[in-house]
């Protein structure tokens, strides 16, 4: 056996840094509003089920299961667009895109965390456990839907909701009828801001036949997120109203839907800088209406 120059005292170290910080862009670890969204739908529903004092250890049992989870995602989505992202402006730049991860090193990023998250998972009832195995598998097939259908944002919805039905048996052992209501409005939260993020790339989607309800709505794409940011907040009022919540949460609301506001106005020129910004300005959304929530059972009646 002979050894070059270059190797001799070489520490393995640097590569396994290498490697490290690689799988931290491929699970876009650095980048944590895929984190917020995924994690506001679950705290509503933590705390709603908790009447304002969910236990501490499920909420960081929730809260570490979503970074995994959706840093899983990520790492199954990038494998499921390798073909794409190269030819998307936005996405040219990703480790798989690049060569810099492997497709069989992005399946076992997936396969890992999923694995650790189902260990979190395990810490809980066995309803909690039976009811993670469709979020897992919402988890995996979701990035593939957008070959095949111009909704693929009810399948992302439908993964990042999952976490209320999971809260409520977590807590309560069962899903009463206003925690379905709340995964519908999760539902269509996700269509809302999924629809903002698809506008940013709709010229290179429709380039390369990758379908999103962008390319659905056409011309009448704002209209529609509209129609929708309103039901959404009619949805969160009902919900408050079936919950015996108060002024605060509802002053909550009022805030929310000011940003909603912000984003129709934001994105009237349908900018993609714009879009993308309305996008991101989600996280205050889910934000504020969390923090409604909190003061409402914190602050006396």
């Amino acid at each position: 056996m002979t050894y070059s120059d270059t190797d001799i005292g070489r520490s393995p170290a640097p590569y396994w840094r290498e490697r490290l910080m690689a799988y931290a862009r491929l699970t876009r670890i650095n980048r944590p509003i895929g984190i917020f969204l995924l994690m506001w739908p679950a705290l509503w529903a933590l705390w709603l089920a908790g009447a304002g004092q969910p236990p501490w250890d499920v909420v960081v049992i929730f809260l570490a299961g979503g970074v995994l989870m959706r840093s899983a995602g990520c790492a199954i989505n990038d494998f499921a667009d390798r073909d794409f992202d190269g030819r998307v402006a936005r996405t040219q730049a990703r480790p798989l895109a690049v060569g810099e991860v492997t497709p069989r090193e992005a399946v076992a990023v997936f396969v890992v965390l999923s694995l650790m998250a189902f260990g979190l998972v395990l810490l809980l009832n066995w309803q909690t456990i039976a009811m993670s195995v469709v979020a897992l598998l919402l988890a995996a097939i979701y990035p593939f839907m957008k070959r095949f259908t111009h909704m693929p944002q009810l399948f992302l919805g439908a993964a990042f909701g999952w976490a209320i039905p999971m809260a409520f048996t977590a807590i309560e052992g069962t899903v009463p009828g206003f925690a379905w209501l709340l995964f519908v409005t999760a539902l269509i939260w996700a269509l809302i801001y999924d629809t903002q993020y698809a506008m940013v790339d709709r010229e290179d989607d429709l380039k390369i036949g990758i379908k999103s309800t962008a390319i659905l709505f056409g011309r009448y794409d704002l209209l529609v997120v509209g129609v929708l940011q309103v039901v959404m907040l009619l949805l969160l009022v009902v919900i408050g109203v079936w919950a015996g919540l108060g002024w605060a949460y509802f002053c909550g609301l009022a805030v929310a839907a000011g940003l909603s506001v912000y984003q129709q106005y934001i994105t009237r020129n349908r900018e993609p800088a714009a879009c993308f910004k309305a996008f991101l300005n989600n996280n205050y959304f889910g934000m504020t209406v969390f923090i409604g929530l909190v003061l409402d059972y914190a602050l006396p009646t």
